[in-house]
């Protein structure tokens, strides 16, 4: 994919019966845009980052954006920072696809 470019999510969205799907739309050493695609019933546990923040944005569906302690609800459209090290997920409890733009800066090294 060419950047900078209109980018249409769901045209990117990978799903797996078995698993969460995961698409990167971007990445440079600075930041990483990807999806998080999830079926009906699936989750991404709690979990944490070391010195990275990520952003979750809905871009379909609806779920429950995990957190320690407690869950609150999410729908299209909605937002959550995650600050470096607050323990953060995903489930999908809707009866629909549930697709999630992710964006974690500094980009992960590899």
């Amino acid at each position: 994919m060419n950047h900078p470019s209109v980018i249409k999510p769901a045209d990117h969205a990978v799903y797996a019966a078995n698993t969460m799907g995961k698409a990167t739309i971007f990445e440079s050493a600075r930041l990483l845009v990807g999806l998080n695609a999830f079926e009906p019933g699936q989750e991404h546990a709690l979990h944490a980052h070391a010195g990275q923040d990520k952003v979750y944005q809905v871009i379909e569906g609806e779920g429950l954006f995990l957190l320690e302690g407690r869950d609150l609800a999410m729908e299209a459209g909605d937002l959550l920072v995650a600050p470096e090290g607050v323990a953060h997920g995903v489930r999908n409890t809707g009866s629909g696809r549930l697709l999630v733009l992710a964006i974690l800066a500094p980009a992960p090294h590899k």
